[in-house]
């Protein structure tokens, strides 16, 4: 009967120091699962800091290219200057458009172009014209019909983002078509001229610098 009695009580006392442990393992674990849970949550918004495709779309929203490191900081010419101008007075004011803006004026298509309401310029820089033979240019700048369909040629009736350029073909204001492709910041204009200073904003336009002067075709 003692025995019995003492058995009883062993078991009465392993059950009583067993049961803590238990009880204090369990607590662990969902502390553990507590701190896991707050760990993921206070992580969670690190991974939504930033996206690639999000950097690269801000990026997409301002202009793009090489040749875009010589428009001046500052003052009429820079980007934030020629934002505020219609676009053949804007282009008057960047030194590397000196001889298209010459051009724009003999042909007569100043009042032409700042008055057009969302249009695409593409416009050759100083270097694409000076590819043109001179005894050539200058029969072109004397010939105002000549001049009025090239230069016309270059002009779009609609505003055209980067992503429009990827595989397009777009009337002009000449009336025939030009074809642009490409992608991210390489584009090209009918296979020959390339896209080297893109998505310039001015006041009623969005100009796309290139480096070859653009032919209409026949």
């Amino acid at each position: 009967m003692n025995a019995f009695r003492f058995r009883r009580a062993a078991i009465a006392v392993t059950a009583a120091v067993t049961l803590p442990l238990t009880l204090a393992a369990c607590g662990g674990d969902d502390s553990s699962s507590d701190a896991a849970a707050d760990n993921a949550s206070s992580s969670a918004p690190a991974e939504e800091k930033s996206s690639p495709a999000a950097e690269e779309s801000t990026a997409m929203d301002g202009p793009f290219g090489p040749a875009c490191a010589s428009v001046p900081q500052d003052g009429a010419g820079s980007f934030d200057g020629m934002a505020q101008d219609p676009v053949a007075t804007a282009a008057s004011n960047n030194p590397a458009l000196s001889t298209l803006v010459t051009a724009v004026k003999k042909a007569g298509l100043v009042d032409t172009l700042n008055n057009a309401q969302n249009i695409t310029v593409f416009a050759p820089t100083n270097d694409a014209f000076a590819k043109i033979p001179k005894a050539d240019l200058d029969k072109v700048l004397a010939d105002k019909e000549m001049l009025t369909s090239i230069l016309t040629y270059h002009v779009v009736g609609e505003k055209l983002a980067p992503q429009a350029l990827e595989s397009g073909t777009f009337e002009t204001l000449q009336k025939s078509t030009l074809a642009t492709k490409g992608s991210g910041e390489d584009y090209t204009v009918n296979d020959t001229s390339k896209v080297v200073c893109g998505n310039v904003p001015t006041a009623n336009a969005t100009v796309y610098i290139v480096d070859t002067v653009l032919m209409p075709k026949a």
